[in-house]
């Protein structure tokens, strides 16, 4: 007989058990528990878990918030519903419960690793059926799936059976490192880029040390951070100063901060996870003035492929953002997709004609041109 509940912390569950299925997960029970601590504001922890005769099955994260239905909507249509919101405050904010995580950029739904590949459809039907009491129980109407990756076609299919809508996210990208140096791997971008990469290359480039902690240097963190933020329309979630101290002290050596500097100012940093296999590129804050002259974004990028180069590391994941450049710097893109369904069916015919004018690739055209591949 199944078990399913729902905890509020992750806590709650047994670190191995967690962990057992979600096998190589850099974002595992330590993440977790490093964002929990890290006190983000304005969203609140669920965590989905099916036990079977006391064991953990399955599992999966999910969480609650006030959302803003414009938040991938950028250019043009940005500055039309930033209009609409200074005469109707709230507009196109709604309660939302979703699986997966802010912080987070695919939804990853585990199973056990003595589950059998046949039962895991029927688990995951599980998992969504909690999700939607868990909802009802906090009087929330809308529930979604933030990011189901393409690369779980059964997660695709469960949501799919369970009459959820759908919409396309925002692709992830990925850097497979299959070259033997820097100079290999520029070999195989273009022309004009590979150009301009060797030509900042031959310029003098800031000092870069990489970090364990950072709690030194957290307050001008935050300030680059803040500014970049504030670059961004894509914005979901405002991390804290908790969110950096906490991931790099529960993670130990599978979390670093980059730290770039020119002379005694830190001009910019970068958040990554790694291991053995791949790092993620988490986050990236720059000073935009010295940006333009030391390119600091490209310096960061292929210092990441330099450490996974040295290191042996084969994929280099780098985010849900930026694809003009991303392309550009020989990346391949994996497809995610939005699932929703509100239990009003008023309102959900609605966000149903809503999604017509949010999806995020209507207003950029290189995410357009990334997703048309993967279709």
């Amino acid at each position: 007989m199944i078990t399913a509940l729902a905890f509020s912390t992750i806590e709650a569950i047994e670190r191995g058990a967690w962990n057992d299925c979600f096998p190589d997960e850099l974002e595992d029970w330590d993440y977790y528990r490093a964002v929990e601590r890290s006190d983000i504001v304005d969203f609140q922890w669920r965590y989905l878990a099916l036990f079977e005769d006391d064991v953990l099955i399955a599992a999966a994260v999910a969480f609650t918030t006030a959302y803003s239905l414009d938040t991938t909507v950028q250019g043009l249509g940005k500055r039309i519903s930033q209009g609409l919101r200074r005469c109707w405050p709230g507009l196109f904010d709604v309660r939302l419960y979703a699986l997966g995580s802010p912080v987070a950029e695919q939804c990853h739904v585990g199973t056990a690793r003595h589950i059998a590949v046949s039962r895991r459809p029927a688990l995951l039907e599980h998992l969504l059926n909690l999700a939607r009491k868990d909802a009802d129980q906090s009087g929330i109407g809308l529930l979604a799936v933030k990011d189901a990756s393409h690369r779980d076609p059964q997660w695709l299919q469960a949501c799919h059976d369970a009459g959820l809508h759908s919409m396309p996210g925002l692709p992830s990208a990925e850097l497979p490192i299959t070259f033997g140096s820097v100079d290999a791997y520029l070999g195989t971008l273009g022309k004009s880029t590979r150009k301009d990469l060797r030509r900042t290359l031959r310029g003098q480039g800031p000092r870069i040390e990489w970090r364990r902690s950072v709690d030194d240097q957290l307050p001008r963190m935050m300030q680059l951070y803040e500014a970049t933020l504030e670059r961004s329309d894509l914005t979901f979630e405002r991390l804290p100063p908790g969110y950096f101290r906490q991931v790099l002290e529960h993670l130990d050596n599978r979390a670093a901060c980059v730290l770039y500097w020119l002379g005694e100012e830190l001009v910019a940093f970068n958040l990554v996870l790694l291991d053995e296999q791949r790092l993620v590129d988490k986050f990236f804050a720059h000073d935009l003035s010295q940006t333009r002259e030391h390119n600091l974004y490209v310096r960061s990028w292929l210092a990441n492929v330099d450490y996974c180069i040295e290191h042996g590391v084969t994929i280099y994941a780098c985010g849900q953002a930026g694809y003009a450049n991303k392309r550009r710097l020989g990346c391949s893109f994996t497809g995610n997709t939005v699932f929703f369904r509100h239990r009003n069916r008023l309102l959900d015919s609605l966000l149903r004609l809503v999604k017509m004018f949010i999806r995020p690739d209507r207003s950029d055209p290189a995410m357009a041109a990334a997703i048309s591949e993967l279709q």
